[in-house]
């Protein structure tokens, strides 16, 4: 009988390191779940933030759509005043010479007003990315802090 309690003894030694090391096991993979779990959270936060970025870039793209066609809008209508200035001008030329010399200058002005207009549209493009690019940089290095 000795034997057999001895057996058993052992058994039951066997029996407590395998339960220790479940134990352990599941505590591991406890943690690593934990930290997965962390993982995903920082990452959709992040994603979160893009695209409320996104969404605040689209509505003031869209403002600014807005406020460029209601700008065009109301400078291609011309003024009573502007009007009749134009036509005062246009009345005071004598020969067609002068009509055309005037109609020269005019459109000469109107395509540097064009080419002003261009370089300034793109100069905002340029700073409208530079900032979109800074914006997410800070947002990448936030999110390298707040992991550290």
């Amino acid at each position: 009988m000795s034997e057999e309690i001895v057996q058993w003894l052992a058994e039951i030694r066997a029996l407590r390191e395998e339960l220790a090391q479940c134990k352990g096991e599941r505590e591991s993979a406890h943690q690593s779940s934990a930290h997965w779990r962390e993982l995903y959270s920082t990452e959709a936060q992040q994603r979160r933030v893009e695209a409320r970025l996104a969404r605040e870039t689209l509505n003031q793209c869209k403002l600014e759509v807005r406020q460029l066609k209601t700008t065009s809008l109301s400078a291609s209508s011309v003024t009573p005043e502007a009007q009749a200035a134009a036509e005062a001008e246009v009345a005071a030329l004598q020969t067609t010479e002068q009509l055309r010399e005037r109609l020269v200058v005019a459109m000469q002005e109107r395509d540097r007003a064009v080419a002003a207009l261009k370089a300034e549209q793109e100069e905002h493009q340029r700073t409208r990315d530079n900032l979109t690019a800074a914006i997410g940089d800070a947002v990448e290095q936030l999110a390298r802090v707040s992991k550290q």
